[in-house]
């Protein structure tokens, strides 16, 4: 990162003197709006750079936003942590009068667990308590059993970056969403798409194992009490499932907790689109994510009803078979479309998407939960 790795040592030096300074209810409040405000700042450069200035970003500066994206994780489930009484905090430690060998000592773990260096390359997210049962040796290494898993997982990464090299092929020398014509674009649509999401699994994929030679694996067991090890990459449920509510779930599985958590939980109005909403505003609020993350909390509101009523009238198994196929299918295409709304920048990319054949799928599904939504309340 360079001299960017100051607007992520600043505020993880700022969050833990508010967790050291503040009574543990009001921990999470302060250390929230701070982080927030902060990571939203340098989003805003990068609108500035993008946007305005129409220059390429540089990719250090692109690094560290994702390492911050990253820290705010850890920043927020920490203080959740200490306002539910998780994880007892050291309130009013910089009134007392210890010594300041004492103080640090005291916030050690703090920064250990927020500068912990795979948690800031990557994921998945790691608990405070996880963290810090595995650092005090309470999961012995197995060494034996981490070199065969960690090959079993390398092997994985290889065969992933194969279909990229063959998917990238296939991207390459097909025509863009610029050049396609009418159900042409549909398949440009999934296989760039495809691509993304090669490149996402491959990622995740090398985040764990990175997680797992540091010692922080799912095979090394768990302590009483300890939160478990969630992996984000689920290749063959996010592959072969036809709800588009299970795929939200399975989709970076440790971030869809954390913002189930942080969020989905405390909402009172509309908590699904506050969900979504905020997880636009956490990944930079470019205009295809805003457009990206509302539409995919329209669809898994359209999810939840389509098949509920699917449910109650669909009995016979050829027509259940139908219907997982048909809805398998239309799954993978909508999830393809917000996936390139979401990846794309510039606003012209975002409307030739909206104007392609490929609308017709989130469209359905709209008008579906127009008609479902009405019939719900009739029964009601």
């Amino acid at each position: 990162m360079g001299s960017f790795s100051v607007l992520v040592f600043i505020p993880a030096l700022c969050s833990v003197v508010l967790i050291y300074s503040l009574d543990p209810q009001q921990v999470h409040r302060w250390t929230f709006f701070f982080q927030m405000s902060w990571q939203t700042l340098c989003h805003l450069g990068l609108h500035y750079t993008e946007y305005y200035l129409q220059e390429p970003s540089s990719m250090r500066f692109c690094i560290t936003l994702s390492s911050l994206m990253l820290l705010t994780q850890r920043v927020t489930s920490l203080s959740l942590d200490i306002c539910e009484g998780k994880v007892e905090a050291a309130s009013g430690g910089i009134r007392s009068r210890s010594s300041l060998f004492e103080h640090l000592c005291k916030a050690l773990p703090y920064f250990s667990y927020l500068l912990f260096f795979p948690a800031l390359l990557g994921g998945p997210l790691c608990s405070f308590q996880r963290f810090q049962a595995h650092v005090e040796g309470s999961s012995p290494l197995c060494p034996r059993h981490s070199f065969w898993a960690l090959t079993w997982r390398g092997l994985q990464i290889l065969g992933l970056e194969c279909l990229k090299v063959v998917m990238r092929g296939v991207v390459s020398t097909g025509s863009g969403l610029a050049d396609c014509q009418q159900l042409q674009c549909i398949y440009v649509m999934w296989s760039t798409a495809g691509l993304f999401k090669l490149t996402y699994y491959s990622h995740w994929l090398l985040d764990d194992s990175l997680l797992c030679a540091a010692g922080f694996g799912t095979e090394f067991g768990e302590s009483p009490g300890e939160e478990g090890y969630i992996p984000d990459a689920d290749i063959w449920t996010l592959e072969t499932t036809h709800r588009i509510s299970l795929f939200t779930r399975k989709w970076n599985q440790s971030t869809a907790q954390w913002l189930r958590r942080l969020v989905f939980q405390h909402g009172r109005a509309w908590p699904l689109l506050q969900t979504f909403a905020f997880s636009a505003w956490w990944h930079g609020l470019h205009p295809g994510q805003v457009f990206g993350f509302l539409c995919w909390a329209v669809m898994v509101e359209a999810d939840y009803l389509i098949h509920t009523f699917a449910n109650l009238f669909i009995r016979s198994w050829p027509m259940q078979l139908l219907y997982r196929a048909l809805t398998w299918a239309h799954t993978q295409l909508i999830i393809a479309y917000i996936m390139l709304a979401v990846e794309v920048r510039s606003v012209s990319s975002l409307w030739l998407l909206c104007n392609s054949y490929n609308s017709v799928f989130p469209m359905v599904y709209c008008i579906l939960l127009y008609l479902l939504a009405k019939r719900k309340y009739k029964f009601n």
